[in-house]
């Protein structure tokens, strides 16, 4: 089936396909987050100081962000080889594994120092998986979804990810509300263990999905590159930097915003964790409704426009949010999370359209897998251990603003030097015998 005739059922279907791994995903990562943020440290890492326990266990968070290029580069090449399809399915099932056995890992209490080793291994396993399931969703939706509707389809694609974020915390309120030894006995393993039932219903999808039809175009004219990973660095090694560059922002916002919030409000506001969720899972709606209107009018004016544009607004929203946070008043804080999220959802919804474009088709995964996983680093990642390691040192929230306000400006200025790739028909790169490949 050529690119131009996609039938609107399969463009629904793999949008449904694409939403629900990625929201699959992100809660599965997001529990890990929240679960290192306030029980861990006490599961697996009691033997130390309280607030190095902590920093401890907030930087085994990030080592899931360090593993996800890992899975960039070895899930964009086999995409670019294989197909978008067969890694998705993959993907999925290596996050539901590692996931469930987090929730069966025995504590440092019972295991020794080899609890923690293996919950490192397991978030390595996490971070693996979801440095290719990111741009894989990405790819299928956006492949299969008709060229003016594609900022649409990417917008709904990555509402997936706030709704992820809200099914782990709201599975965390409710863990929350248990006695505190009952949390620590086994009532945080509860999130974990349930990701078996969403990603079963996830495989289910998938495994109905056709393949992409613009790979299947890349594919049939036998331009699967041989090494995708040399060739998109020789070719578009720029482009992938950029790429990288314009994930922090966002990255180091939702990460803040959402993980390292709980913390920040529990020791700087004395608001418990219950407080803190009962505001920013309302706040998180402003992405799920925000992200397809941005993704409509992205089809409307360009991608590029609402990119750059959300990107600049977000340099001050920081600066807005935080004060809003301080007062301590649920409608002040769930003011400033509404008006944080309104700008990064905007900035969000584009990366689907904005960064498959800048990279021709045969070489896509691998471009936006690498250059998406590698801003994750820088973004994501130590985002919560900074946000600690600033506040510590300076004593104020400014500083905390001032590091996401600069994220966003590296942000901005490479999304304004981002470009769309110059052909949207596949490069003709044969292998050397001239067949098509596999």
């Amino acid at each position: 089936m050529s690119a131009g005739t996609r039938p609107h059922r399969q463009s629904g279907r793999a949008a449904l396909a694409g939403w629900f791994g990625t929201a699959i995903e992100f809660y599965d990562f997001t529990i890990y987050g929240l679960a290192a943020s306030l029980l861990f440290p006490k599961i697996f890492f009691p033997a130390t100081d309280p607030v190095v326990g902590t920093l401890i266990s907030l930087s085994t968070f990030g080592v899931g962000y360090v593993a996800r290029p890992l899975g960039g580069l070895l899930f964009g090449h086999l995409g670019d080889r294989m197909g978008r399809k067969s890694i998705l399915v993959t993907t999925l099932m290596l996050m539901g594994i590692a996931t469930t056995a987090i929730g069966l890992l025995p504590s440092y209490g019972t295991l020794g120092i080899a609890a923690p080793v293996l919950l490192v291994v397991l978030r390595i396993v996490q971070g693996v998986s979801l440095g290719g399931e990111t741009s894989g969703a990405v790819l299928l939706t956006v492949e299969h979804a008709e060229k003016h509707r594609r900022g649409f389809f990417g917008g709904i694609l990555n509402t997936g990810t706030a709704v992820g974020t809200i099914l782990a915390n709201a599975m965390f309120l409710l863990v929350a509300q248990m006695p505190e030894d009952v949390q620590l006995a086994w009532g945080w393993r509860i999130p974990f263990l349930a990701s078996v039932l969403l990603v079963v219903s996830g495989l289910v999808i998938r495994l109905g999905l056709r393949e992409s039809p613009e790979f299947a175009d890349v594919k049939g004219a036998g331009s699967v590159h041989k090494l995708p990973l040399v060739d998109v660095l020789r070719k578009c090694g720029g482009t992938v930097v950029l790429v990288t560059l314009a994930t922090i922002g966002a990255g180091i916002t939702i990460t803040i915003s959402s993980v390292y919030v709980l913390t920040y409000g529990k020791v700087e506001l004395g608001l418990s964790t219950s407080k803190m969720l009962y505001v920013l899972l309302p706040g998180l709606c402003a992405v799920v409704i925000g992200a397809p209107l941005y993704g409509r009018l992205a089809d409307r004016i360009g991608p590029r426009k609402v990119f750059t544009a959300t990107a600049a607004s977000m340099v001050v929203l920081p600066f807005v949010w935080f004060p809003l946070l301080n007062t301590g008043s649920f409608w002040l804080m769930l003011l400033g999370f509404a008006v944080l999220f309104a700008g990064y959802s905007g900035n969000y919804a584009m990366f689907p359209v904005y960064f498959s474009q800048a990279f021709p088709v045969a070489l896509r995964f691998s471009g936006m897998a690498i250059g998406f996983t590698l801003g994750t680093i820088f973004g994501n990642a130590f985002a919560p251990a900074i946000s600690a390691s600033l506040l510590s040192a300076t004593g104020t929230w400014v500083s905390i603003a001032g590091y996401m306000a600069a994220a966003w400006a590296v942000t901005l200025v490479a999304g304004l030097f981002l470009r769309e790739a110059r052909s949207e028909r596949p490069e003709v790169v044969r292998e050397e015998s001239g067949a098509p490949t596999a």
